[in-house]
């Protein structure tokens, strides 16, 4: 048997694909922040076992008949945070990001807490004029920021930093956990909001293409922001944030792809994800899946 007939047989996995030159189109950085947050939790350790599940992820998909084996991804290791405030981590995570979004075509930062959002979203445009954000989370994240930066408020953040209500999108909002001046606040602002019922009317998929139809017109690039805490709780224990009656892996996928898919998209993270709260490595796997679902969708391009 040659070489290559021997490689043909091997079993690839997601985790593969890191060992990549920074020349790759696509990159990824974790953010391990763990401070601000309203519940405490372990939301740092998150970066280091996304990596580890990518070992347990094919590149393959038997469904589309796709194969991602063969497509780069730079590593760019972790921002050092040791513990630090969301205000303090701004910088560190804006300064390794943003080089990394000017010179890829596709950008990842992998959370830690929610709070990596707002440093994320100044990575891809530090003037916020043409740059919008849609966020898949079951929060609003408008909580008030006169007492300082958490992971309950980097949307209001951007929104005092000067990002558009116009220019926002978000998708998954659940009934009963969110307060009802955040909604007044993104309806005064703008903000395009489609709560989870919708979600669950229209479809993932038709409400993410609406979003994106009114984003795109507006904003030269997108930012999106996966909380893992949009997916019913029963299917993401690892989510401290989930609630009972949110969305579907299988619909948390689909959007995945989506987004991956759009030519405007560059830059996305994935927060919320606490390794401490998971059982049998549920949610890992959940990230770990979503990964392979946004290159897929990648690869189209």
């Amino acid at each position: 048997m040659t070489s290559g007939a021997r490689a043909a047989k091997q079993w690839h996995s997601l985790a593969g694909l890191l060992s990549a030159g920074p020349a790759a189109p696509i990159a990824l950085l974790g953010a391990p922040m763990a401070g601000g947050a309203v519940t405490p939790g372990e939301c740092d350790r998150a970066p280091l076992v996304f990596r580890a599940a990518l070992k347990r992820i094919s590149t393959y998909d038997v469904e589309t008949g796709q194969e991602l084996h063969g497509l780069g991804v730079y590593d760019a290791g972790d921002v050092t945070l040791d513990g630090m405030s969301p205000e303090a981590g701004f910088t560190p995570i804006t300064s390794a990001f943003s080089a990394l979004a000017a010179s890829h075509k596709l950008s990842i930062l992998i959370g830690g807490n929610n709070a990596i959002t707002r440093p994320g979203v100044h990575s891809v445009d530090r003037d916020l004029k043409s740059v919008g954000l849609i966020t898949l989370d079951a929060h609003f994240d408008l909580r008030d920021t006169s007492a300082g930066l958490l992971n309950g408020n980097p949307v209001q953040a951007l929104l005092d930093d000067g990002l558009p209500g116009a220019h926002i999108a978000q998708i998954g909002v659940a009934p009963f956990a969110n307060a009802a001046y955040m909604h007044e606040t993104a309806k005064a602002e703008g903000i395009s909001v489609y709560p989870m019922g919708e979600c669950q009317r229209r479809g993932v998929a038709e409400v993410l293409a609406d979003a994106f139809d009114t984003i795109a017109a507006r904003c030269d690039r997108i930012y999106v922001d996966f909380d893992i805490d949009v997916i019913e709780r029963g299917l993401a224990p690892g989510a401290p944030g989930a609630r009972p009656g949110g969305m579907t892996t299988m619909d948390f996928f689909a959007a995945a792809r989506a987004v991956g898919a759009h030519s405007k998209v560059c830059a996305v993270d994935l927060a919320e994800f606490d390794p401490a709260c998971d059982v049998s490595d549920i949610t890992a796997l959940v990230a770990g899946r979503w990964f392979g679902e946004l290159l897929a969708g990648f690869q189209t391009r």
